[in-house]
């Protein structure tokens, strides 16, 4: 049963819709008479071992509400992975303020510090009921059928193209977005989202699932924009050679590392520059912009999927029902589709998500691999939510009829 002391904590890259989660999970949790506290850690497990705590107990439902509807993560959040030693901190604070409940909510490194949080816990026979909460822009959560975070991130993604098609067709040239996956390609392929038209853009879509060859690269953008005038394309971060060496080395003399030796492919406009150069370079057209999503799909303010905040809250409220009714220790919260569109929420393992990456399927890319397919648009059309802007475009056919220039 859940009772006595919840904490919960938020892990990674923030997201428009983590604190519905939060809030999820502390309304939720705050319904069973036997919890006397929800806490929460400032900086994910950097703040438990640290001991920052705020006492959520105290919030007002009002301000809750609030909280929930502001994108990014309210209590702060870290990159830190525990190891073993890590664990023993977190044990030892979690057993000094009588912590009975952890609440997790991350992606796939929080899912993993989870699993150790947990697996710690068993092996020193502490009472504890650790459970993992699902989120990620990147969509790349095993189990699951997407994760919170991804719609709302991919309707941006999905609005910013169908805004940089409407300026493409107005001044025509090649334009190069670059948009965050390093494994998986979900959000770059939500790109095709804003699609309305036969020939809107992006009419070239590049996903790490796939090889990136840059001379048929540039072959390709050729292509269309002989054919249409104009030519745009999103790529993935994480394009790669045969070797699985990502483009942005090969292309580049130096590269940053982060601090877990990680190529580091966000933040920074040097993919976009290098591809628009080589574009440049082999062929005639001369007017080539690129651009780099970078953080901005992660919390982008007014432009949260419906669909998307309905379930975050949902994971949240879900975890606490689990902890209190599923008879089980530890777990993570997965989504699951039901029918065209409905979801479901499970208690699966965490040993099922954790350190493990889910990629795009082979039937939602196209042979060609520069594109996506019917398939992958069925999967994310429901998830882009109801409120998704359109495009209209005047009626080409009502042309004057010329006087001077017959020719």
């Amino acid at each position: 049963m859940l009772k006595g002391k919840v904490l919960i904590a938020q892990g990674g890259g923030p997201t428009a819709v983590i604190n519905q989660s939060l809030v999820g999970a502390i309304l939720e949790s705050r319904k069973f008479p036997g919890v006397e506290h929800v806490y929460g850690a400032l900086h994910g497990v950097s703040g438990i071992v640290n001991e920052d705590f705020l006492d959520l107990t105290r919030e007002t439902d009002a301000n809750l509400e609030a909280v929930g509807a502001t994108p990014c993560s309210a209590l702060g959040s870290t990159r830190d992975k525990p190891d073993q030693k890590y664990c023993e901190e977190i044990s030892r604070v979690l057993k000094a303020h009588d912590i009975g409940t952890f609440f997790y909510i991350g992606g796939n490194d929080s899912s993993d510090a989870a699993r150790l949080v947990a697996e710690h816990a068993q092996k020193t026979s502490h009472d504890l009921t650790c459970i993992h909460i699902p989120k990620t822009i990147d969509n790349d959560l095993m189990v699951n059928d997407h994760t919170p975070g991804f719609p709302s991130a991919a309707k941006f993604v999905s609005s910013a193209f169908a805004g940089v098609n409407q300026d493409n067709a107005a001044l025509k040239g090649v334009y190069v977005g670059v948009v965050m996956g390093r494994h998986a390609g979900f959000m770059t392929a939500a790109a095709a989202g804003g699609r309305t038209y036969n020939d809107d853009g992006p009419h070239l879509i590049y996903l790490p699932e796939r090889t990136f060859n840059t001379k048929q690269f540039v072959s390709d953008v050729k292509k269309v924009y002989d054919r249409l005038g104009r030519c745009i394309v999103a790529v993935s971060e994480g394009i790669h050679d045969t070797k699985g060496t990502p483009i942005i080395s090969k292309l580049m003399k130096t590269v940053e590392k982060d601090a877990h030796g990680n190529i580091q492919l966000s933040g920074t406009g040097a993919l976009a520059d290098v591809l628009c150069d080589e574009i440049k370079a082999k062929t005639s057209i001369s007017r080539v912009r690129g651009d780099t999503f970078g953080y901005l799909q992660r919390s982008f303010l007014g432009c949260v999927s419906d669909i998307d905040q309905v379930e975050a809250r949902e994971v949240g409220a879900k975890a606490a029902q689990f902890a209190h009714f599923s008879g089980k220790k530890h777990g993570t919260v997965t989504i699951h589709r039901v029918g065209n569109y409905a979801v479901e929420y499970k208690l699966s393992k965490i040993t099922d998500v954790a350190a493990k990456t889910k990629v795009m399927s082979a039937n939602m890319i196209n042979k060609e691999g520069n594109n996506i397919t019917p398939k992958f648009m069925e999967y994310l059309t429901p998830l882009l939510g109801s409120n998704m802007p359109t495009v209209s475009r005047l009626d080409t056919s009502n042309k004057v009829k010329k006087i001077l220039n017959k020719n």
